[in-house]
């Protein structure tokens, strides 16, 4: 706390816990003194533990009991459930509800037929409806019904009062155990502590205070059964957290998969494009460097529009180099001979034939020379649909159709089953085949389909879009 003091001898002497400061353009002093701070800083850990411990008990007992929390149906694509006929499978998203039903009907049967007095049916009744009805409050607002299971149980007891068990008449028993057991599953473990320890009380208060004239007490009993079945939800809770978590994990896994995947296919074609579109720039560099000499004494302003479009495409060069060798990987080497077209799909269907793969080969329409992209990624796609065919079907047969046609390229790669017995087993691959053809198709705004065959086999159809130069076009 700092407050202003009038000006004193520089000789007096600064009292003890205070710090004085001069502030000679003011000719006043400024005094701060310091005081202990009383908050959570000096608490001790203990403290601090048994005040979050409080906090947690009143938020999962007393903080909104009766709120209405129905108990939603169970799942149907678990690996059991799934595995059902489909009227079965509908029954049983509410099998939870059943279960707790059927123990709310053994607690009323329990708690009517273990009273001690003979001939008392309006008794007998009433003691296994309020045996009954906290399991079944489970079901709709559960912690609300742990409540109810710690009224009816000195209720329970009243109503037998010559019974020979305290303080849990056998269906009390029964329903207090129900109870802990549903609501710690619908909860979680710590809810289902904080219910055992208040059990513990209750069963304590009941021995010290009113157990004298009982000579057997079964809070033991209730004690150990229930902490045993409140340590099996709570293993329960954690190996189902365990799941969700590596669930998670697995999804976002392969998502990034997916997405690396797709990357390293992005990257490969670039990679391969980056010798066509070389091409394209030298030679447009080249003819721009002879155009000047192919013309009678050339006027200046050709002669530099030829030199400005040589040095443009030089420069589009290099950037190009520039960034392919930003995409290339460490161990990537580039290739001694040009890209392949579709003229060398005999070489490649030679090769998958030596391979095990009987494949045939139909071209239909007329052939004709077709952009060195389009061919490129026509020659890739086949290439790769016939790699599938021999890791996923061994000693199938397969068939490659050309088409070329009006406005661009048609694809058809079908197999057939593998063979039945087969001493070649199918290869699982990487995976990224589909994805590797899907993005040739798609950079060049093409159209494909995948999918298995009705006979067993697998059909890849693709179509490439060609713009047919208009004539007059330069």
């Amino acid at each position: 706390m700092a407050r202003l003091v009038p000006e004193t001898d520089p000789r007096e002497p600064v009292l003890t816990g205070t710090t004085g400061l001069t502030r000679a353009a003011y000719g006043v002093s400024v005094t701060e003194t310091t005081h202990p701070q009383h908050g959570d800083g000096t608490r001790s850990p203990e403290y601090r533990l048994f005040r979050n411990a409080l906090r947690g008990l009143r938020q999962d007992l007393f903080h909104d009991p009766f709120a209405y929390r129905p108990l939603p149906p169970r799942r149907t694509d678990g690996p059991f459930v799934r595995r059902l006929p489909g009227r079965l499978r509908q029954s049983a998203q509410h099998l939870p509800h059943a279960v707790v039903g059927a123990i709310a009907l053994l607690a009323l049967a329990v708690g009517s037929v273990s009273g001690g007095l003979p001939g008392g049916d309006a008794p007998a009744l009433l003691s296994g409806l309020l045996c009954a009805l906290p399991v079944l409050a489970t079901l709709v607002r559960p912690i609300g019904a742990f409540w109810l299971s710690l009224a009816a149980t000195p209720l329970v007891a009243l109503i037998n009062g010559d019974g020979l068990d305290w303080p849990w008449m056998p269906g009390a028993f029964v329903s207090h155990l129900a109870v802990l057991i549903v609501v710690a599953l619908r909860t979680r473990p710590r809810t289902g502590v904080w219910m055992w320890a208040l059990t513990c009380v209750y069963g304590l208060l009941s021995d010290v205070a009113f157990g004298g004239s009982y000579y057997y007490t079964n809070s033991g009993p209730m004690m150990v059964t229930s902490a045993f079945a409140l340590l099996v939800v709570c293993l329960w809770h954690v190996r189902h957290a365990a799941q969700e978590e590596v669930t998670a994990q697995q999804t976002v896994t392969a998502h990034e998969r997916s997405r690396r995947t797709l990357l390293e296919e992005r990257t490969n074609i670039a990679r391969e494009l980056h010798d066509v579109v070389a091409h394209h720039m030298s030679v447009v560099a080249i003819q721009a460097e002879a155009a000047p000499y192919r013309v009678e004494n050339p006027p200046p302003e050709l002669e530099r529009a030829f030199t400005t479009i040589r040095e443009n495409a030089v420069a589009a060069l290099t950037e190009l180099r520039r960034v392919l060798g930003v995409v290339r990987a460490e161990d990537y080497e580039a290739p001694d001979a040009p890209q392949p077209t579709l003229a060398d799909l005999d070489a490649l269907l030679g090769n998958v034939r030596d391979a095990g793969l009987n494949v045939e080969k139909a071209v239909t329409g007329a052939v004709r020379e077709l952009p060195p992209g389009v061919e490129l990624s026509a020659y890739r796609i086949v290439q790769e649909a016939l790699s599938n065919s021999l890791r996923h079907a061994p000693g199938a047969t397969a068939r490659v159709e050309v088409s070329y046609v009006l406005g661009g390229l048609g694809l058809r790669i079908v197999n057939g089953p593998m063979p039945e017995p087969s001493l070649v087993k199918p290869s699982p691959g990487a995976g990224h085949g589909i994805t590797g053809m899907r993005e040739r198709v798609s950079m060049l705004n093409g159209e494909m389909t995948a999918g298995p065959t009705d006979d067993g086999g697998y059909e890849v159809a693709v179509f490439l879009p060609v713009t047919v130069p208009k004539e007059g076009d330069a």
